[in-house]
């Protein structure tokens, strides 16, 4: 058994990825590989949640596990599998609807509400309880840290919350996780209105920088990015916030501090700034690209059921632990 604290986190395959995911998500995954024990999944059963062709989600499936191992989420030293090929995690989240997750803390859920709109009593079950079954991912496998973007912090407060109400019944059984937020680029906002994050369920996908797009595309999108009121190139969130979305990418994909960056473009325009970044967004596309391009359906298949089986390992002796305690084995 490893020493390193654990890792858990997931996307679903619901979309096109894009560089939110990228930046606020995947690329600390990568970083933490070497400091932590790590499992990722590729999470299914939340995409569900909403109605999905089912000939589409396969193949995202397949994509989302390509877009991890192109990022460089490395197999040999974390886990990488499909959620629904380990059943532990659909059991579990029974268990804790009938222990430890109450109503009033599903009702609180600002994602419920963002996603279901109006008419909340129209949308399906796994909907409003998704975030029990997201703490069952978590609480598997004693996870310690959770890398999550700000809009899911709410989600691990629920895990803690359900781990110490389970262990305070039942004693000690569940390790409770903290959220880890990346700081600088957690959240990477909408192209267009950088009121809304970067999401790849958006109906105008020129909000979205998607990991796939064409490279010319990307430009287009770069260009035709909203700005602020002025001409200076500043980080200020609260100002300028259009401006301070487009330097945090810049400054992730390129490589170089906000702070150089305001110091390189003083005295120079926003289309200048553009144009440059535009740039850089399709280096990385087209490095990014090329490696994703390389990984086949078939490698990706065998690295999804090798890393099946070492989370139903984990995962099916957490889960007769519980069982033994609640008295259903």
């Amino acid at each position: 058994m490893s020493n390193l604290k654990t890792i858990f986190s997931g996307i679903q395959p619901s979309g096109e990825m894009n560089i939110g995911h990228y930046i606020g998500a995947i690329a600390q995954w990568v970083d933490m590989q070497s400091s932590y024990d790590c499992t990722f999944s590729v999470v299914d059963y939340h995409a569900i949640t909403v109605n999905q062709d089912p000939d589409s989600l396969r193949r995202r499936v397949v994509g989302t596990a390509k877009v991890y191992l192109a990022a460089g989420i490395d197999p040999a030293r974390s886990t990488i599998f499909q959620q629904s090929a380990v059943p532990a995690h659909t059991e579990l989240a029974w268990i804790f609807n009938c222990y430890g997750a109450y109503l009033s803390d599903l009702r609180k859920m600002t994602q419920f509400k963002d996603k279901a709109g109006a008419d909340q009593d129209a949308v399906s079950v796994g909907l409003f309880d998704y975030p029990v079954l997201m703490a069952a991912d978590i609480l598997l496998y004693d996870t310690d840290i959770v890398p999550v973007g700000e809009d899911q912090k709410q989600h691990v407060e629920l895990a803690r919350d359900i781990a110490r109400r389970f262990n305070s019944r039942f004693g000690e059984t569940f390790t409770v996780p903290q959220a880890m937020v990346r700081k600088e680029g957690a959240r990477i906002m909408s192209l267009l209105d950088p009121a809304k994050k970067m999401s790849k369920s958006d109906a105008n996908q020129n909000n979205c920088l998607a990991l796939l797009d064409s490279i010319e595309s990307a430009k287009k999108k770069i260009m035709r990015a909203v700005t602020d009121s002025g001409s200076e190139v500043i980080y200020d969130p609260e100002h300028k916030p259009a401006l301070a979305n487009l330097l945090t990418i810049y400054a992730f994909l390129g490589g170089r501090q906000i702070k150089r960056l305001e110091k390189d473009y003083a005295g120079k325009g926003y289309g200048e700034f553009k144009k440059d970044l535009a740039e850089v967004v399709g280096k990385f596309l087209v490095d990014f690209q090329a490696k994703y391009n390389k990984i086949s359906d078939k490698e990706v298949g065998r690295i999804l059921e090798v890393g099946a089986a070492t989370a139903r390992e984990r995962a099916d002796a957490k889960l007769a632990k519980v069982r033994q305690l609640i008295g259903v084995r």
